[in-house]
């Protein structure tokens, strides 16, 4: 029989019970895996195992991918009209809110981060996001184009079928599974070993609002060995990933390889952020810090290089580095926490790997980087400056609440170090000249722009 992992919270923020099915979620319950094998996971705070759960292999994942295109094809897909798909991911976001408590409390233990960013940012996003895309359900309409006069044509939108998300957290696995349903579509979502619980704690909501059995499950185990199965796996439609590009490469290839399945990649960014001198300092550290330090830099969007133009340079990395040092770490589900550990052990002492790194390529130490005293995965916020282009902390994502600080002259000049990565996600501008913040906007075109131009 699967196991439950009970915990009693009397903190700061948060008192009560939560549980959460350590099983395997497939076909409407959960279940034990087939070998019976099961996985520690750990809290980030301070290195303790928090609970086991189970470990699906090969015969576990192609019972859950059976069991998905059964419901695909019996009671989902093509057989539950839009309007139905919508009323039920309404109900599911309605459950959420009803519970966010308690979603909140499984994400922050889960992962480490403050108990406040899990539910305004995570859970709630969460719940927007399955609004959202509960409206869209129902208004995936096709086209008709008229060819000749005799002749025209139409597309028909249609389902994949069967959808793998891998290597989410909460938020993220709602980013995949809201439009996922939305359009039909049945779901297997394999989360990271490192915290598989606020996925499985997802699987009561489902359960509870009504969608049919089969057509949302849930495998916890190993990436390199799950995660390689299901991407394999030929009844599988679709997979999307949100981690490494040394992964997505992996998946990518497998997909190839086996029945040329459709592929969505979210990988890894070393994201610029461009501060030019007529931008308001206080607020420009401000949204800095949240940039590159929010999640202990673990966000692929993260601006992690930093240039800011000469005019300000000082003033500016003085006012940073006075900031970044004020940010409280510690336990999540105390109110003066701002800022968690990293996720795991392995992640630890890659960020302190970086950072080692920085120190032996000549990189000037401007403030922290080292490990917080204690037995969490604690990394005070490091920031680097005077860096060279070729460094390794410079070309490489660390994934970790590390800032590489550089100066710049001109435009031009900032735009061509913008550009000089191989890992472009996302850019950001700070400027009150709104002619001189769209330019880079529209010039930087290896990057997406994700935020901001103050006072447009």
């Amino acid at each position: 029989m699967p196991g439950m992992f009970t915990h009693e919270f009397s903190v700061d923020l948060y008192k009560g019970t939560v549980t959460v099915n350590t099983g395997l979620f497939i076909n409407g319950r959960f279940v034990d895996p087939v070998d019976h094998e099961t996985i520690d996971v750990f809290n980030p705070v301070n290195g303790g195992v928090i609970t086991k759960v189970s470990v699906g292999n090969s015969k576990d994942i192609d019972i859950a991918v059976k069991a998905a295109r059964a419901a695909f094809k019996a009671s989902w897909g093509l057989k539950t009209p839009g309007s139905g798909r919508g009323k039920l991911l309404y109900k599911l976001a309605e459950l959420l809110k009803k519970n966010a408590d308690a979603f909140a409390v499984t994400e922050a233990l889960d992962v480490g981060k403050p108990f406040v960013h899990a539910k305004s940012q995570d859970v709630q996003d969460a719940i927007d996001n399955l609004r959202y895309f509960a409206g869209w359900a129902d208004k995936n309409h096709d086209q008709t184009i008229e060819t000749t006069e005799a002749k025209f044509a139409y597309t028909r939108h249609e389902p994949i079928g069967v959808v793998v998300g891998k290597d989410h957290s909460m938020k993220l696995s709602n980013w995949k599974i809201a439009p996922a349903l939305a359009a039909g579509n049945t779901i297997v979502l394999k989360p990271s070993e490192v915290m598989p619980l606020s996925a499985l704690k997802l699987a009561e909501p489902v359960k509870e609002a009504g969608f049919p059995d089969g057509v949302f499950n849930v495998v916890t185990g190993y990436g390199a060995v799950a995660g390689q199965v299901l991407t394999k796996h030929p009844l599988v439609g679709k997979v999307s990933f949100t981690g490494s590009t040394l992964v997505g490469r992996k998946v990518m290839e497998t997909a190839a390889n086996t029945n040329l399945k459709h592929v969505t990649l979210e990988l890894g960014g070393k994201s610029p952020t461009i501060i030019f001198d007529d931008a308001d300092l206080e607020q420009t550290v401000k949204w800095v810090c949240a940039t590159i330090f929010h999640n202990s830099g673990q966000m692929c969007a993260a601006g992690s290089r930093i240039f800011v133009q000469e005019g300000i340079y000082d003033k500016f990395l003085r006012a940073f580095a006075a900031t970044a040092a004020s940010i409280k770490q510690g336990d999540g589900f105390k109110a003066t926490t701002q800022q968690g550990p990293v996720v795991s052990m392995t992640q630890l002492d890659r960020v302190l790997g970086y950072i080692e790194s920085g120190k032996q390529e000549g990189a000037c130490i401007i403030t922290g980087g080292s490990r917080a005293e204690g037995s969490g995965y604690f990394v005070k916020p490091k920031i680097f400056a005077d860096v060279k282009s070729d460094m390794k902390i410079v070309r490489e994502e660390i994934f970790g609440p590390v800032a590489i600080v550089s100066k710049f002259k001109t435009e031009e000049e900032a735009l061509e170090a913008t550009n000089d990565t191989d890992h472009s996600l996302s850019s950001y501008v700070f400027t009150e000249n709104t002619l001189t913040g769209m330019a880079q906007i529209n010039q930087a075109s290896l990057a997406l722009l994700a935020d901001t131009i103050r006072r447009l």
